[in-house]
């Protein structure tokens, strides 16, 4: 998984460290000792740790001595690891991070600022297209270069879509708004097909019995809903918080979002759409297409060259819809950050090898799997061109970028504590268990926790 926040089977940290994690941590540890040559590199991506290997080798080549370990946890424990390698003083000396735990490692003194090995070496923070301002904490200071970007698009079949009488030019063009849904909605009833061949908007349809889904699972528990009712939603003109950066609310209860979930809950309702929890968290995005579950879905970017290697099946990329406006696309794009550990025993070293992960020769040589986008341009473009010889087609994602649609995900505090307490209530909601009273409930807990130091 590329992203650690807005994603369908979210990470969860707990408030407190069991003596097994704690030991755990120890016995993988990986912080330097004195005068080592090593430097450890934590990540929860599985691709990104074979794509940045290739830099580990070139660094150590034009570094004799020395030798990078990359560590790959899966994304359900990362994080717990993380914190009890914190409390064990056994952290690695840099790791992948997300915005979501980045105020309360900041709070924690576990994170090193940047700024005086910027100034020291003149690293040009500009040559990253996104995600600088996102790793700069409330005391003014650099704590993370990007190590990424991402972005949200429609991936669909394309003989289930030309079967249904659309064409390429129509999912590309496509748009929404929360009354009846536009053309997005008109094509996910077209698309949903029962058991017995009749589609969504046909007569006797039986949503009781669906063959396949005109769309995947857009009802989320996720409080951010990245890559599921976030870029419907956006194009209204609506925001998670109320300002930009370290927001003190979620806009939960503005009637737009309000309108907006009722209509996302209302494709559940009429079969169009899977139930949050109908499938288990072991069948992923792709399994849905690839086994005709759905007929499109909305998912990261990070997902695109996995979705056009389907066996047997041609995957179609389109741009999410335009708004009630028929003009205005919205995608919110976060950027995981790559952080020193305060207590790290090889600073100068450990600050080496993070500034060299974020030059354009490595993350050229990094990005080539298509597996995540680069931060620089310039290697985004390089990887974009390499993939497009391989068959994978990433102009939808670039073209977000060069027109402006994309805006970055909002830096705020206590991710953790948000994640606990609001994705019950998305979940009840979608589930049908609480009406739109749920949301005044959701923004007012969001305001307690933001306020939290």
């Amino acid at each position: 998984m590329n992203r650690s926040t807005g994603v369908r089977k979210a990470v969860t940290l707990g408030a407190t460290l069991t003596l097994a994690a704690v030991l755990s941590a120890c016995s993988n540890g990986s912080s330097s000792a004195g005068g080592s040559k090593t430097v450890n590199w934590w990540t929860w991506d599985d691709k990104q740790a074979a794509a940045y290997k290739v830099c580990a080798t070139d660094f150590e080549k034009a570094n004799p001595g020395v030798t990078v370990k990359i560590t790959q946890y899966n994304v359900a424990d990362y994080f717990t690891k993380l914190t009890a390698g914190f409390v064990a003083g056994n952290a690695p000396d840099a790791f992948q991070n997300s915005v979501q735990f980045f105020q309360a490692y900041a709070s924690q003194h576990q994170l090193m600022p940047l700024d005086d090995f910027i100034a020291k070496d003149k690293f040009d923070l500009s040559r990253f297209s996104v995600g600088v301002g996102a790793w700069k904490f409330t005391d003014g200071k650099q704590y993370a270069l990007p190590l990424d970007w991402a972005a949200t698009g429609l991936y669909y079949d394309q003989a289930a879509l030309k079967k249904a009488g659309y064409t390429e030019k129509d999912v590309d063009s496509l748009n929404w708004n929360p009354d009846d849904g536009g053309t997005l909605g008109k094509m996910i009833a077209h698309m949903t097909i029962d058991e017995k061949g009749r589609r969504g908007d046909e007569k006797g349809f039986d949503k009781s019995h669906v063959k396949t889904y005109g769309y995947g699972e857009v009802a989320a528990k996720d409080f951010i809903g990245q890559v599921t009712w976030s870029p419907l939603v956006d194009t209204t003109g609506w925001r998670l918080g109320d300002r930009a950066t370290w927001p003190t609310v979620f806009n939960y209860s503005d009637p737009r979002f309000v309108k907006t979930m009722d209509w996302v809950r209302s494709l559940t309702d009429k079969g169009y759409a899977p139930r949050i929890g109908q499938f288990t968290d072991s069948v992923s995005d792709i399994d849905l297409l690839s086994s005709g579950k759905v007929a499109m879905e909305s998912a990261g970017s990070w997902e695109a060259s996995t979705f056009v290697k389907i066996p047997g099946l041609k995957v179609g990329i389109a741009p999410t819809p335009y708004g009630p406006d028929g003009k205005t696309r919205a995608v919110l794009s976060n950027s995981n950050g790559n952080n020193i550990w305060a207590g790290t025993k090889n600073a100068d070293l450990t600050w080496k090898w993070v500034s060299y992960m974020g030059s354009e020769a490595c993350q050229s040589k990094a990005s080539l799997t298509g597996t995540f986008f680069p931060s620089i341009p310039a290697s985004m473009n390089a990887s974009a061109k390499a993939l497009a010889g391989k068959g994978v087609d990433l102009s939808v994602f670039t073209d977000m970028m060069k027109n402006k649609v994309l805006y970055p995900s909002p830096v705020y505090g206590n991710g953790a504590a948000l994640q606990d307490a609001l994705e019950p209530l998305f979940q009840a909601y979608f589930a049908g268990q609480k009406g739109d009273s749920v949301f005044s409930e959701m923004q007012s807990k969001s305001k307690q926790l933001l306020a939290k130091k």
